[in-house]
């Protein structure tokens, strides 16, 4: 893992939590775009099948606010990255 994406934080981290960044042996996407922009999602075990269709995250700071999500798929060209695709209640 290279030392740009050890310094990132992981979606699902604890606020507090001293460490959030990735943990050594996982795999990780990025979140483009969005209110997630930035971090980095863990999908280590997922098989390729979920790998490859879009995914809704629980997010606070997006358009429907507590209890909305944010709408997350693959860059068809970068399996690295996930683009936010709207916001959901």
């Amino acid at each position: 893992m290279n030392e740009e994406i050890m310094r990132r934080r992981v979606y699902g981290a604890d606020h507090d939590d001293p460490d959030p960044g990735p943990r050594p042996g996982h795999d990780y996407v990025e979140l483009v775009g969005g209110p997630l922009d930035g971090l980095l999602l863990d999908v280590t075990g997922w098989p390729e099948e979920r790998r490859r269709t879009t995914v809704p995250l629980s997010t606070e700071i997006g358009r429907y606010g507590a209890g909305g999500h944010a709408l997350y798929g693959p860059r068809p060209d970068d399996r690295r990255r996930y683009d936010w695709q709207g916001d959901t209640p």
